[in-house]
């Protein structure tokens, strides 16, 4: 074999190889590669093609291209958008790279070129025919070489042409071509080639066998099942076993192990049953899949043990909140019979109260106090049976309801469930949620709660639920005849200053980055932001003032570095501006037409200033400060028995024929509606006409008959709590209410005066500055003053609705 000695331009290729006497285009984009091809056009267009060794690289080096190369010949040249340049190349000899001359701004190498000569012997004929005859049958097995390419080759007499050209035709690893091209030796490289054709020849045996025995197991008209037992046929041959088959024997295992109720077992079984006939890409596959899932997830036989030491429950409770007796005892209750019946059901208790009482954070330290895991499910706004009860499986993305998936996610089957805000679901087309609640609420029923998705009763007679709402009366009345009440009134000034203290500062302090030392305030302090800057029931409000002060301080703290901030009674204003609000908002004088009432809001009670007025008319009685119509009737039957008193008061007869008398409740945008102000609106008109002064420091509360009977209201101890906060001394209420002054604290009490009256006139004895007038004698039996007709004592919307804190 000879040689030749040439300096040509070098072009690497990514994987991709070129035989001599192979006609290929290749795409160069690569900038040294296009100056290369540019300088092979320049010269004779011959130019050397070598492979690299790894395609990923984009800047090959010496040693990352092979040294045997074919030298070939540039065809033809077309440049492409992009700058690529496309390229027809016709392979010409094998050449071998002896050195590299540069590598900038193209590599250019000294080869050296090989030809071929050879003698025909009969080893190289030998070789030659059984080449030919390999070939002969890969294309016949392999359908993948059009016949054509057989006849041309079996014409070719040079052994190393024939071997060439039959490599470039089969789809071989890039090694095994390189090899072929480095074999110069022409027996050396039929004998490797031989080898090559004879296992790609098994390979596509192989491959006919196993087509064979699929078609005999598929049906004509079934492409999809033809490509499954194909790839089952695969399988068998490489000792797989069969997806579905091995799908099923898990969900199996899974099932025993998770001990599932009799049903549920039965259920899930028929379910694995179902997928195994399924195809595995069919859509209702992904289904079951999923239902099983869900199944299995479940928790049907695991809970956790509830902490049973009351003592170190009680302590929890204590820790977590201050106060709130009832709630606590209710709780403890619950433990002490746990201790002795250990098959009790979960309890439902109903939290109502004002916002910012702790009713949702109360729920989260009794699940720490038994030990539980803990869900919360938001109910406001939801209008769907299916959040509660879950989609049926028929439906796209169906899903449990929210029920199911809390337990799932506590991942035991007695956790404490909080429902919040239960009175503010709502209904629409899509159905009636707390009509799905009664089945999720009632101790006798829950134990076989089906949801619509799992369809298997799971019991919930273990869970604590618990629901929290700010009005009873928007809870529907079946879901509140199957829950335990616990009502949370506001706090008192006190019971403020100490959660302030012991929770609410260290709270803040700590989430604003801030430690003890750096910031001080004391009782009085926060003292004073609880009557000047908040006027709510609860301590939403007080914990954002008390974050307002901790900003600031993280301010003074980086920007003037300072080490620490005392904040007093005298510069709280420079933390949170001017008070909001006058502590004391009792009247500071006794005036004429002017009362103070007491009403039950949605954020707890307050006071309700009442004003009349009288100037000269024909009798016409106004009303304003959008008064709803309880509270209009109220008003008109206060005027009538005012007026059915004028000889008593003395009161001119003629008097209301020449005077207009104009009633007015102040912030009239605010919406106002209730039987709470009866005595109240009556006392002022009873001021007004008579000229006599109402004493600034009484507040009153209940209704008023037409013949001056005094009748209960609701919301006793949230109005007591607000004429505290107002600085009252002294409250006139229903005698019929007087059980109620049992649920208001001792410190509260010790300090009020309360005066309890059957009859309007002991009101006015009690109210009015002067006592001018001849009381009814409530021992008369005679038919002027009949006994009150019988009454609902409790009565849930008192007056005053709506009006903010």
């Amino acid at each position: 074999m000879n040689s030749e000695i040439k300096i040509l331009p070098l072009l690497p290729l990514r994987g991709i190889l070129v035989f001599p006497y192979m006609v290929i285009h290749l795409d160069v984009g690569r900038e040294k590669s296009v100056q290369a091809i540019e300088e092979a056009m320049i010269q004779d267009r011959v130019i050397f093609l070598a492979t690299q060794k790894e395609a990923q690289t984009d800047d090959p080096g010496e040693d990352d291209i092979y040294k045997i190369g074919t030298v070939a010949e540039v065809k033809q040249l077309l440049k492409l958008p992009g700058g690529t340049i496309r390229v027809l190349v016709e392979g010409i000899a094998r050449a071998k790279a002896r050195r590299f001359i540069s590598d900038e701004p193209y590599f250019q190498v000294e080869i050296e070129q090989y030809s071929e000569d050879f003698q025909k012997t009969s080893e190289i004929e030998a070789l030659m025919r059984s080449l030919i005859y390999q070939f002969e049958q890969y294309v016949k097995l392999s359908k993948r070489i059009p016949p054509e390419t057989v006849v041309s080759v079996v014409n070719l007499e040079e052994p190393g042409r024939l071997a060439d050209i039959i490599a470039s035709h089969l789809s071989l690893r890039l090694e095994d071509k390189q090899n072929i091209l480095e074999a110069v030796n022409i027996i050396q490289r039929l004998e490797k080639l031989c080898a090559i054709v004879a296992k790609e020849l098994e390979i596509v045996e192989l491959e006919r066998k196993i087509n064979i025995r699929v078609r005999k197991q598929m049906e004509k008209t079934q492409k999809e099942y033809y490509l499954r037992e194909q790839m089952k046929a695969i399988q068998r041959e490489l000792g797989e076993k069969d997806e579905r088959m091995a799908e099923g024997e898990e969900l199996r295992e899974k099932i025993a192990e998770a001990k599932l109720p009799k049903e549920v077992e039965e259920k899930a079984i028929k379910e694995v049953e179902r997928l195994e006939k399924m195809p595995p890409m069919a859509a209702e596959a992904a289904v079951v899949r999923n239902y099983l899932d869900w199944l299995l997830a479940l928790p049907w036989n695991k809970s956790t043990r509830d902490r049973l030491d009351i003592k170190s429950a009680e302590n929890i409770l204590e820790e977590d909140h201050y106060g709130l007796k009832t709630v606590k005892e209710r709780i403890l209750e619950y433990l002490a019979i746990r201790k002795l019946a250990k098959k009790m059901k979960g309890p439902i208790i109903c939290f109502v109260g004002p916002p910012g009482v702790g009713k949702t954070s109360l729920g989260r330290s009794i699940a720490r106090a038994l030990e539980r895991k803990f869900i919360r499910m938001s109910l406001g706004g939801v209008r769907d049976e299916a959040e509660i009860r879950g989609h049926r499986r028929t439906y796209v993305g169906a899903m449990p309801g929210r029920i199911i998936q809390g337990i799932r996610q506590a991942g035991s089957k007695n956790p404490v469930f909080l429902l919040d805000e239960i009175d503010k679901m709502s209904m629409d087309f899509r159905g009636d949620p707390s009509a799905a609640l009664l089945e999720v609420l009632d101790p006798e029923q829950n134990n076989t709660f089906s949801d619509h998705y799992i369809e298997a009763a799971f019991d919930l007679s273990n869970v604590m639920f618990i629901t929290t709402a700010n009005l009873q009366h928007n809870i529907p009345r079946p879901l509140q005849d199957r829950m335990e009440i616990i009502y949370l009134s506001g706090y008192t000034e006190e019971e403020k200053v100490q959660i302030a203290m012991r929770y609410l500062l260290p709270k803040q302090i700590k989430e604003h980055g801030l430690d003890k030392s750096m910031l001080k305030m004391t009782e009085n302090t926060i003292r004073k932001v609880i009557r000047e800057y908040t006027r709510e029931s609860g301590v939403r409000n007080l914990e954002r003032q008390i974050a307002t002060v901790c900003r600031k301080t993280a301010r003074q703290i980086v920007s003037d570095k300072v080490k620490k901030v005392q904040v007093t009674p005298l510069n709280i204003n420079q933390f949170l501006g001017t008070p909001r609000f006058r502590y004391g908002v009792a009247e500071q004088d006794d005036q004429v037409g002017v009362a103070t009432g007491l009403a039950w809001t949605e954020v707890g009670g307050d006071t309700l200033a009442i004003e009349v007025t009288i100037y000269k008319g024909n009798g016409k009685l106004t009303l304003t400060g959008k008064l709803g119509d309880v509270m209009k009737e109220s008003a008109q039957a206060g005027y009538s028995y005012i007026r059915s008193r004028a000889v008593e008061l003395g009161i001119d007869e003629e008097y209301y024929d020449k005077q207009d008398i104009h009633i007015h409740i102040p912030e009239g945008a605010i919406p106002k509606d209730g039987p709470s102000a009866g005595i109240s609106m009556a006392c002022a008109l009873a001021s007004a006409i008579t000229g006599r002064k109402v004493r600034h420091d009484v507040a009153m509360t209940g209704e008023i008959t037409l013949r001056g009977r005094v009748l209960p209201v609701g919301g006793i101890k949230e109005k007591v709590l607000a004429a505290h906060r107002a600085g009252i001394k002294t409250i006139i209420m229903p005698k019929d209410n007087k059980k109620d002054l049992d649920e208001i604290p001792k410190k509260v009490k010790d300090k009020m005066h309360f005066v309890l009256v059957e009859h309007m006139d002991q009101v006015l004895d009690e109210a009015l500055t002067e006592k001018e007038f001849e009381p009814v004698d409530l021992s008369d039996t005679s038919p002027v003053v009949p006994q009150p007709p019988a009454y609902q004592p409790a009565v849930i919307n008192e007056g005053g609705a709506h009006i903010p804190s």
